[in-house]
């Protein structure tokens, strides 16, 4: 049996390391990504008061920041439904695991959204666009399958 560093980022003696794998290293990365935007939102909304009065326009760039870093694995993964539903889920995940986290100093986050809400609700519109590719996927190359036979004669 290989030897094995006690640190080692492999699962199993023989297994590649763990962010190896692209679809969950991007998960990791959008995860950061938005808990980043997510840190400094709340940070910038209860600790900055001179920003009270662009309010509506920090809002409304902090969502839009969210939403365009939690495009990134639909964009990347479209054609690829397995690694769009693996990415996905595990930037949802962290970001859901630091939105509780940041609901214990700040309760306000509580009334508003517990941390299974804030999973559920990125979470099932990830499952739907991954399912929706997968069944693209499925359309497209029962087509291309259909099409290539439809130029050859039946003999």
């Amino acid at each position: 049996m290989p030897f094995v560093p006690p640190l080692s980022t492999r699962l199993l003696p023989n297994s590649k390391p763990l962010l190896q794998d692209v679809a969950l290293r991007s998960g990791v990365y959008v995860g950061l990504g938005l808990s980043l935007i997510l840190v400094l939102w709340i940070f910038l909304a209860n600790r900055v008061p001179s920003l009270d009065k662009f309010a509506l326009a920090r809002n409304l760039a902090a969502a839009i920041l969210l939403a365009i870093v939690a495009l990134i694995p639909i964009v990347r993964f479209l054609w690829l439904p397995a690694k769009l539903w693996i990415s996905s889920l595990v930037g949802w995940t962290i970001f859901s695991v630091i939105y509780a986290l940041l609901s214990l100093p700040f309760s306000g986050l509580r009334e508003h959204f517990g941390a299974f809400q804030i999973f559920i609700l990125g979470a099932v519109p990830y499952m739907i666009v991954a399912t929706i590719a997968w069944l693209g996927k499925i359309v497209w190359r029962t087509w291309s399958e259909d099409s290539a036979h439809r130029h050859h004669p039946v003999s």
